[in-house]
């Protein structure tokens, strides 16, 4: 799993030069910035990629056959969320925990980020591509996203507040933890152009949660009892379910 989400940043951007709002240059910068050059890795039989081929060259390569739509998946086990199969592209995607859908003329692919290790200083992300059913991922609407996350924030907040006294946690934990109770921060600047102003606010406030969710779950927990422990968890479940729904539906909502 990458540090940062470089799907989100590819559909984001991608959907945003497909409609206009950007361009090819422009995306690749913003995916790149954080996560150093991204290149097509390994390709399975009949997809329209070159492995080694530089991410611009490939979606350059992409809208001549047709591209159309990046839909961004957020997987986890026993939440396929956003994923359409087949099966060895839900299975990579779901070690990875995220993937981009494409739409293509006559067909759909699946793109699996992981690091690109061809050298022992080199960082960078290469990407895995395999065949997509061709049906529509999952829908999740901003309204319901928002609202999921509401209420998870509520719920999480409460569970924590039972197990948990958070000042015993590290710093990184208390300060992540704290945006549960100031989820209103002014939004960031995760989104691409065309993207509505509710998605810019939704982003920022689930990318500041999914932190949450990260520093939480790599707590032990030291001193907590079996039931404490068992609510932490659930808190946690909860509240990554509703971060990785908001984040596909933010990300997701350029035109």
């Amino acid at each position: 799993m990458l540090a940062e989400l470089s799907s989100a940043q590819v559909v984001a951007w991608g959907n945003a030069w497909l409609a206009g709002h950007a361009g090819l240059d422009d995306l690749v910068d913003s995916v790149e910035r954080a996560t150093g050059p991204h290149v097509v890795g390994a390709v399975a039989d009949g997809l329209p990629f070159e492995s080694g081929a530089p991410l611009r060259s490939a979606l350059a390569r992409l809208r001549s056959h047709g591209l159309a739509r990046f839909h961004l998946s957020l997987p986890v086990p026993g939440d396929p969320l956003g994923l359409v199969g087949g099966p060895d592209l839900n299975s990579a995607a779901v070690e990875a925990r995220e993937a981009v859908l494409v739409r293509l003329a006559d067909r759909r692919v699946g793109l699996v980020p992981g690091q690109d290790r061809r050298g022992s200083s080199y960082v960078g992300v290469a990407w895995s591509a395999y065949p997509a059913a061709d049906r529509e991922p999952e829908y999740v609407p901003l309204a319901d996203a928002e609202h999921r996350l509401q209420h998870a924030i509520r719920e999480s907040a409460e569970l924590f507040g039972r197990v948990d006294d958070i000042s015993s946690w590290g710093p990184e934990v208390a300060r992540a933890l704290a945006d549960l109770r100031d989820a209103d921060r002014a939004p960031g600047p995760g989104l691409a152009p065309g993207h509505p102003q509710r998605a810019h606010r939704l982003a920022a406030q689930a990318d500041r949660l999914a932190v949450v969710v990260r520093l939480a779950a790599a707590d032990g927990g030291r001193g907590l009892s079996a039931a404490q422990m068992d609510a932490r968890r659930e808190a946690l479940r909860v509240l990554d379910s509703a971060v990785r729904r908001a984040r596909v539906a933010a990300y997701g909502a350029g035109d």
